[in-house]
């Protein structure tokens, strides 16, 4: 049986300790939260189909004209040889295959943290509009002259505040009001969404920023709180050496 580390595919970027994406960054927090030794390995934007193919990872969805849309995170199992795309099945194959590990999706919440994910994306739709110009000045050159390629911008910022704002409705109903996390005081793989979702904006609008320091203070300082509880599953950080 192999020892050797899990391997974390993800996208390289100028901000500090290289990570910036929210995909991969829930599964950084799960890989930390759950205790189990991964290293990193970065794939430029532009390379990622062509690597998954490589490799043998499927793709994370079809697009509305029928073509495999690749993305990560991938991670690649030496224990069992597996490779698996896509966050949510990332997840529910480490609940699986290392059931002595904490919990990521807590038995009978599947569903329950599928919908929160979906809703979740629904309601601060608005706030892509002001983080990818932001990104396009973390990434290194090819994935940023790529990213720009393949992205659109617009839309305002008091909708985002809104749509978070929706979040936090739900988050403050009367069983989960002041409770730090969507299960009450249980951390479970959709916290990692949320959270993974802020250290895009964090890196991506920069520490200092304006629109960064903004939403610290929304909602009484949820979002902040969220990823200070969270900091303990962020994992040794890296820059990557050209």
């Amino acid at each position: 049986m192999s020892i050797d580390p899990i391997i974390l595919y993800d996208i390289p970027s100028k901000a500090p300790g290289c990570a910036w994406s929210p995909n991969t960054w829930k599964i950084r927090y799960a890989l930390n939260y759950k205790a189990l030794a991964y290293k990193t390995e970065w794939i430029e934007y532009p390379d990622i189909a062509d690597f998954c193919k490589k490799i043998g990872a499927e793709p994370s969805m079809t697009r509305r004209d029928g073509s495999p849309y690749y993305s990560l995170p991938v991670i690649q199992d030496p224990k069992t040889g597996a490779i698996i795309s896509d966050s949510t099945r990332i997840a529910e194959y480490l609940d699986s295959t290392y059931p002595d590990t904490p919990k990521l999706i807590p038995a009978g919440t599947h569903v329950l943290q599928k919908t929160f994910c979906v809703a979740y994306d629904n309601a601060t739709e608005p706030l892509v509009q002001f983080i990818i110009p932001s990104v396009t000045k973390i990434l290194r050159p090819r994935s940023e002259e790529y990213f720009l390629r393949t992205r659109e911008l617009s839309f305002a910022w008091k909708e985002v505040e809104a749509g978070f704002g929706k979040v936090d409705r739900w988050l403050n109903e009367s069983m989960n009001a002041g409770k730090p996390y969507i299960m009450g005081d249980v951390v479970s793989f959709a916290d990692f969404m949320l959270a993974g979702e802020l250290q895009w904006c964090m890196r991506g609008f920069g520490e200092e920023s304006d629109l960064w320091k903004d939403m610290l203070k929304w909602h009484e300082g949820r979002w902040a709180r969220l990823v200070e509880n969270l900091k303990k599953y962020e994992g040794p950080l890296e820059d990557m050496t050209d």
